[in-house]
């Protein structure tokens, strides 16, 4: 917990909200809960509001910037990283286990420094108005996103009426807020999230899936709005860190789109859904605002994790120049740039590691499966073969273009329809086509699964 001095030093800077009904909702396993979202019901003041209350809505924000100053070892260090990297079996955290698991940490029942952005929203979920502000705060839940879940479908009334009247009135505004980003041209792809369950030794036994849930998608879109927020508040005049996203391959997404007039019925969606992803240009960070072609916003940054993104750090900081004290930052544009440049490619780096360490469980896992058949989709195309996730596991492998079809048939790559095609017979095997495989071969030193046709394929 802060020291009571430390709380009694910065209360008078701060706006004191320890008093207004505050909770959390993250994974069951998460340890660094770096933000928190209050509620209150206050009375309408324009008696014309249509729903005749108003609402007002913290979300707020560890306040990492107030440990790690600029220049310092462990700020240095947090640059270097530039994330925490999430593997399979452990977790690489940007910042000490001191910081990101408890002084910084938004746990229930201890006082907390944030920055926040308070929000005055009517039942359509407007927002009448907002500040932007540095706060003390207690938390008065620690909830799961499955036990929020549980509150919004009246399953289990957990924590009394505060917390249900909370949730469900946050629950029905996210709604509208998602709604709203929907009508104007935001993407709405979501894929389940692979983990997999680990015994004593670390070996994987299991593998499942979480599928985004209302509970995911109210924290989602409250965290969506403080980012838009504190961006346009920032306005695009001065050098700011944004989180922006350019738009898709034009050429790719017409492709896609004549593949999937031409497939018709026979291609999912989820076929789909895969190929306008790999279209996407890679969001970045950048001084220069382009605006979020996914998000549907003209301005975003990153401002809701500094416990494990340095960006959201910088911009906490900048947050701090620009809106709070108006004093002028220390760096130029191009200094800034050259850190958003550096935090990208921290980013992607971190995001090849993920997927390594997805692959590396999988090849661990299907190596106890050696000799089974299985079915699976084509999941990609290549010269040398075709890739196949299977439809329990949804682990990946190659199946090898020397062992498909019959010796002495070649193989043509169809790049522009996704497929390959047997230049004797015509057949052809293409994206989202259902298989039947044999798990042949792991690499497990490689994280490679290799596949066969089954005999009856």
């Amino acid at each position: 917990m802060i020291a009571r001095d430390e709380i009694s030093n910065e209360i008078l800077r701060r706006r004191d909200m320890r008093d207004a009904f505050t909770f959390t909702i993250d994974p069951a396993d998460a340890k660094d809960f770096d933000d928190a979202i209050s509620f209150e019901t206050e009375p309408t003041p324009d008696p014309s509001l249509k729903g005749g209350e108003v609402y007002r809505i913290g979300v707020h924000i560890a306040d990492v910037s107030h440990y790690v100053r600029p220049g310092t070892k462990i700020d240095e260090d947090a640059y270097k990283r530039g994330t925490s990297v999430y593997l399979v079996d452990r977790v690489i955290p940007m910042l000490p286990e001191e910081l990101c698991n408890d002084k910084c940490s938004l746990r229930p029942g201890e006082d907390k420094l944030c920055m926040s952005v308070v929000f005055t929203m009517d039942a359509d979920a407007r927002v009448l108005k907002y500040k932007i502000c540095r706060t003390v705060i207690r938390s008065d839940f620690r909830l799961d996103y499955d036990q929020a879940q549980d509150i919004i479908t009246g399953v289990h009334p957990l924590g009394g009426e505060s917390l249900t009247q909370a949730i469900l009135t946050l629950n029905t505004l996210a709604a509208k807020l998602r709604a709203e980003r929907i009508a104007n041209g935001a993407l709405t792809i979501e894929q389940d999230e692979m983990r997999f369950h680990l015994d004593e030794h670390g070996h994987p036994t299991d593998i499942y899936f979480e599928s985004p849930n209302e509970a995911h998608h109210l924290i989602e879109e409250f965290m969506l709005l403080a980012n838009r927020t504190v961006a346009k508040a920032v306005g695009s005049g001065r050098p700011f860190v944004y989180r922006v996203h350019d738009l898709p391959n034009g050429e790719k997404l017409e492709e896609v789109k004549a593949f999937k007039r031409k497939m018709g019925s026979r291609v999912t969606q989820q076929t789909i859904d895969l190929l306008t992803i790999r279209a996407q240009a890679k969001a970045v960070y950048s001084t220069y605002n382009i605006g979020h072609y996914g998000l549907a916003f003209s301005h975003y940054t990153h401002f809701t994790s500094p416990i494990r993104r340095y960006p959201d750090l910088m911009v906490h900081r900048l947050v701090e120049k620009y809106i709070l004290t108006g004093k002028p930052i220390s760096l130029t544009r191009e200094e800034l740039e050259e850190k958003c440049e550096h935090c990208s490619a921290c980013e992607q780096e971190a995001a090849q590691a993920e997927r390594d360490s997805i692959k590396l469980f999988q090849a661990i896992w299907m190596n106890d499966h050696i000799g089974e058949i299985l079915p699976g989709h084509i999941s990609g195309v290549t010269e040398f073969g075709f890739f196949v996730q299977l439809d329990e596991s949804r682990c990946e492998g190659l199946v090898h273009i020397s062992n498909i079809g019959f010796p002495g048939e070649t193989w043509q790559y169809d790049e522009k329809n996704y497929r390959l095609v047997c230049a004797e017979n015509h057949l052809s095997y293409t994206l989202g086509d259902p298989v039947t495989v044999k798990v042949t071969k792991c690499d497990i030193n490689r994280a490679l699964i290799d596949f066969e046709l089954a005999k009856n394929a």
